[in-house]
């Protein structure tokens, strides 16, 4: 909903709050005849995630007279912590500055309601616009160039650099530029890595970290064509079928496919433009996807995690089409028949013997589970709602997780990657209980037997047939190796990351 004021001046920014981002701490009354606009929002939040770019693009077309701060007001516990939104910043390549309400003082005194919301505040200082949504800044756009254009008319309008917001925040060199998914090939013994924010997967040999090859120039962008040449958008869940590796192209907003053989890659699903529309079915090729965040293959069929749209999807090859399996659409944890069920920003997908599907809810902090791939009911196997998150072990009725993003099976067991607790859990989707296996919960990049080591954001796993676990630790820019006989955790090691990073 748009609202306007003439007369409320925006609230100014407490002194005492943690500035990210940036070289001093901003005021608003320093930013006088420049036009503000307040992004709140929460770095776990997909729909957050989507407002980036599109403010991005604000900033660049409207230059030195358009001032955008984030308001980083965060949902979950560990989220709100600096360093935790640090590496969000730098994961999604945030150039503003971020002020940490991890106490929602800016939230109230604002009167947000909603992730994401942005404010715009003219160059007087008065609140001209409060808009929620996705589509907040198309709909505020119009807003920020009639601002630009009337003070500039009165010569009120302040288009010099503002100097004292420089960022700070770069990330350090690294062969892995936070990791987010990891497949196991058991049949070559390999692992296939997505390399997201190198816009790559890489493909090693998983006991000698020999590399085998790299899928992706490395460029940020959507190409498709030779390995070496083709270009991803941090690419994140993968699947492997026969020589095809398939391939969610989250930010690209597409699934991509790589032939192993032929060393090319295509676009398979996907126009390029983020889908709003969950509903119905279509050509693949012609059918908008909004940030696709695993897939997995099963009675042929590629099932993807469709974490912009709040559902499940499915994609045929052989008849090229795609569309909606379970989902309605709503951000919620809703149980009960497949396109009537609400499922929260579904991020990891994994699959039994007998064709269930078990899913990762990350915004409901939830384990859910279709019975057969084929539409039928969505239930619950751990979890309670959208703001019912902690770090607690035991059955279904008391078991907490907090923001997992992956999630593996092997031999009748679940290991999720409980990513903001910063550990591996067990859970048994029969007795439906959940315990911690691995990690001590404690947030750093530590080895050892799996109760002292130590994870940062894991977001993505996968088992070997021989028990060995992988683990994408993202914030580590590592992958961990999980031994199940002796119980040490590792990182693993390339080759000759030298040759590899040519």
């Amino acid at each position: 909903m748009l609202k306007y004021s003439q007369t409320i001046r925006a609230p100014e920014i407490p002194k005492h709050l943690e500035w990210l981002n940036t070289a001093h701490p901003l005021r608003l009354a320093e930013l006088r005849g420049k036009v503000v606009l307040l992004d709140f929002w929460t770095h776990c939040c997909i729909n957050c995630q989507h407002v980036l770019p599109k403010l991005a693009d604000l900033e660049k077309r409207y230059g030195n007279a358009l001032v955008v701060i984030g308001v980083h007001s965060a949902k979950f516990r560990d989220e709100g912590a600096s360093n935790n939104i640090t590496q969000a910043i730098l994961r999604h390549n945030i150039k503003h500055p971020v002020v940490n309400d991890r106490q929602f003082e800016l939230w109230q005194e604002y009167a947000i309601r909603a992730w994401p919301t942005l404010v715009l505040i003219d160059p007087d200082g008065y609140i001209v616009v409060t808009q929620s949504g996705e589509s907040a800044p198309e709909a505020i756009d119009t807003h920020i160039a009639s601002l630009i254009q009337n003070f500039a008319a009165q010569d009120k309008l302040d288009r010099n650099p503002t100097t004292n917001s420089l960022p700070r925040h770069t990330s350090s060199p690294s062969f892995l530029e936070f990791p987010s998914k990891v497949l196991v090939d058991n049949l070559r013994e390999r692992l296939f890595i997505a390399d997201s924010n190198h816009n790559r997967i890489i493909v090693a040999d998983r006991h000698s970290g020999e590399i085998e090859t790299i899928i992706g120039s490395g460029k940020t962008g959507l190409l498709d064509g030779r390995f070496d040449q083709a270009q991803f958008n941090h690419p994140q869940g993968m699947d492997l079928v026969d020589d095809t590796l398939f391939v969610a192209d989250t930010r690209n907003h597409v699934l991509r496919a790589a032939d192993l053989v032929t060393g090319d890659v295509r676009t398979v699903a996907g126009t390029g433009e983020l889908g709003s529309n969950g509903h119905g079915s279509g050509n693949a090729l012609d059918t908008p996807l909004a940030s696709p965040w695993d897939v997995i293959w099963n009675e042929n069929r590629l099932y993807i995690a469709m974490a912009g749209l709040h559902q499940i999807w499915y994609y045929n090859p052989a008849t090229q089409e795609i569309g909606v399996l379970a989902g309605n659409g709503h951000e919620d944890l809703v149980d009960g028949s497949s396109l009537l069920a609400a499922l929260a920003q579904p991020s990891g997908m994994a699959c039994d013997e007998q064709g269930r599907l078990f899913v990762v809810d990350s915004e409901t902090s939830a384990i859910r589970a279709l019975k057969k791939i084929d539409g039928n009911p969505v239930s619950t196997i751990i979890g309670h709602g959208l703001f019912e998150f902690g770090d607690v072990d035991g059955d279904h009725v008391n078991a907490r997780l907090q923001h997992p993003l992956g999630i593996a099976h092997h031999n009748g067991l679940l290991y999720v990657a409980d990513t903001y607790n910063n550990k591996i859990k067990q859970i048994d989707p029969v007795r439906r209980t959940s315990v911690s296996w691995a990690g001590s919960g404690i947030c750093g990049l530590k080895d050892g037997s799996r109760k002292i080591a130590q994870f940062n954001e894991p977001g993505g796993i996968d088992v070997a047939d021989d028990g060995v676990v992988y683990v994408a630790d993202t914030n580590n820019h590592a992958i961990r190796v999980i031994d199940p006989n002796s119980g040490q955790v590792s990182s693993f090691t390339f080759l000759d990351q030298k040759v590899a990073s040519q």
